[in-house]
């Protein structure tokens, strides 16, 4: 391994790191908003299920990142480099902004942005991108309904409960929950981190004739992860966890189980969903349970536009850092 992929593998693990920085917002919120764990408790909760997911999860969201998403032929150093860059660059303006946007769609955008100026739109695997652009709607979609349908079930099945038994119950349901959404969380947003590095030795002919994704990747990425959840977005948790919607332990418990269902599914399918689209259309579907005025759509609406021009704005970023360092 020499040098410069050294120093491309360790910025693709710092691009892991912002993404569980980015997204220990998404990991806590709920538990930390209706005041389950305290913030420190939570991302070390949070943190150790991302680690974890890689004993539950095969890698079927790295090889589409890997070899899906744009020709694995064109790879290079500089393609990888514009493509983090690309990513990083836009994790740290949305993140500043306190936006709770796709790590996942940026590192896409990323690939695409790099892969257009080298070879042109016919190194694009249109079929993998496509899919991943439709689930820019469908993710948070399904995931309100899924948060919508679990909080009419839990609600009608407790109905006769008191309040004050439902909270207790659901304060300890939430541990529950939340595990299970951080470890969706980690089972699908390292491996695309990993797909990026095998990609990248794969270029440089370290991996044979055959692609795939050394254990030792898979190991790094996901503490990688772990680390950046234990550090914690707290600009974005504020978001997520109170200016989306007002929560409940219950409605918390709603939330995280519909949107960790969903992507137990996606990655399984091996679909590089987001995680925050997910959560995010899940705290809508139980925010809206009680009444369409408890969702702040305008807090949602600009949400949404973040959503939209993530793909594009890094694409933008990733060429233009690909040009400079091809001139």
């Amino acid at each position: 391994m020499t040098f410069e992929i050294l120093l491309l593998v360790l910025l693709a693990l710092a691009f892991d790191f912002l993404n569980g920085f980015h997204d220990s917002a998404n990991s806590i919120a709920t538990i930390v908003s209706t005041r389950v764990l305290s913030p420190r408790y939570a991302v070390i909760w949070a943190a150790f299920f991302n680690f974890v997911a890689f004993l539950f999860f095969g890698l079927h969201v790295a090889n589409t990142i890997g070899k899906g998403i744009i020709d694995i032929a064109i790879v290079d150093k500089g393609v990888i480099f514009g493509t983090l860059a690309g990513a990083c660059a836009w994790n740290i303006i949305t993140w500043y902004f306190g936006l709770p946007v796709s790590s996942s769609h940026a590192l896409i955008g990323g690939m695409i942005g790099s892969a257009l100026v080298k070879a042109g739109s016919g190194a694009l695997m249109w079929k993998g991108i496509l899919r991943t652009v439709g689930f820019i709607f469908i993710s948070p979609a399904l995931g309100l309904v899924l948060g919508l349908g679990l909080g009419v079930v839990v609600y009608w099945a407790f109905r006769k409960s008191v309040p004050l038994k439902i909270d207790h119950i659901f304060r300890k349901g939430q541990l529950l929950s939340a595990a299970l959404y951080s470890m969706g969380h980690g089972g699908n947003d390292a491996q695309k981190t990993m797909g990026i590095i095998a990609s990248l030795l794969f270029s440089a002919g370290l991996l044979g004739g055959k692609f795939y994704v050394p254990f030792w990747v898979v190991i790094v990425c996901h503490t990688a992860i772990a680390l950046g959840t234990m550090f914690g977005g707290w600009r974005i948790v504020k978001t997520m966890g109170q200016k989306v919607a007002k929560l409940k332990p219950v409605d918390g418990f709603c939330a995280e189980s519909g949107a960790a269902i969903m992507l137990f599914v996606s990655s399984s399918l091996g679909i590089p969903v987001s995680t925050t689209h997910t959560i995010t259309g899940a705290i809508m579907g139980i925010g809206s349970l009680r009444r369409l005025s408890a969702v702040k759509w305008g807090v949602a609406g600009r949400i949404v536009w973040a959503w939209i021009l993530t793909i594009p704005c890094s694409a933008a970023i990733s060429a233009l850092t690909y040009a400079l360092i091809r001139r």
